[in-house]
């Protein structure tokens, strides 16, 4: 699964490339840098409220949803951020999709999709995002490094997302990032929360740590926080609910517990 939503955004890359649209524009009321990161340091566990419609694990969700009226619902509630899926083949996004939410919201956005080419890094700041996903499993180590210093030079904060010990060491060569750890393996879609058990601890206490995936609950998120989560990013449960504010606000409130 993982190999072919890569491959998918390479292809969407060349057709990006080839029109010349780079770097446009779309958004002029660009957040601030480090506002990403800095939104989820914070006494209670944030959370990263995300705007999908589809996914591969679940299908549809909810194909009516517009963006920018959930993620003002999920600001209500307490959101600390919003995740937009712009990929378009199993998630169901669009580019616009993140330009409304930054219209509609005033907490920073991230660009979530399979990010494989500098020009991806550009579109999102054109579209208004402050921070966008690395996933670790996708890139090679030089050049994930490569896309997260030309993040930090257009001034977009990274997540980056790992599962492993060796990509966790990875992460923590990109300054500054806030370290996402995906309890979902993305070529199986299995879910194992022992990933988060096992390398939430690990991320050194001067970082923000989010857990991702598999959240549907409050205990979901008392547990990634007895781990030291900093934040959790929850999707599928928030995206498919009739009551975004409502949604979020049932997860907000959970005490940070310091790593170590």
């Amino acid at each position: 699964m993982l190999g072919e939503l890569v491959a998918a955004a390479r292809v969407r890359v060349t057709a990006l490339v080839r029109a010349g649209a780079v770097g446009e524009v779309l958004y002029a009321g660009f957040p601030v840098p480090g506002a990403f990161v800095s939104a989820l340091r914070r006494p209670s566990v944030g959370v990263i409220a995300e705007v999908k419609r589809r996914s591969p694990s679940k299908g549809s969700l909810n194909d009516a949803l517009e963006a920018g009226p959930r993620a003002a619902e999920y600001e209500r509630g307490g959101a600390a951020a919003i995740s937009v899926l712009t990929e378009p083949d199993r998630f169901g996004g669009v580019l616009s999709d993140l330009i409304d939410v930054r219209r509609s919201v005033r907490i920073p956005a991230l660009r979530k999709d399979f990010i494989v080419h500098e020009a991806q890094l550009s579109e999102a700041r054109g579209a208004g995002a402050g921070a966008v996903l690395l996933i670790a499993r996708a890139l090679a180590p030089s050049h994930a490094l490569e896309l997260a210093d030309a993040a930090g030079a257009l001034g977009l904060d990274v997540l980056f997302e790992v599962r492993d010990e060796a990509e966790l060491a990875r992460a923590l060569e990109v300054r500054g990032c806030a370290i996402g750890v995906n309890t979902r393996n993305l070529e199986t879609l299995i879910i194992d929360p022992s990933v988060g058990s096992r390398l939430l601890p690990l991320i050194p206490r001067g970082r923000v740590a989010v857990y991702e995936s598999g959240v549907t609950s409050r205990a979901d998120v008392e547990r990634a926080a007895a781990w030291g989560a900093d934040a959790v990013l929850v999707g599928s449960v928030l995206s498919a609910s009739p009551d975004g504010a409502a949604s979020v606000r049932a997860l907000t409130g959970v005490p940070v517990i310091a790593r170590g």
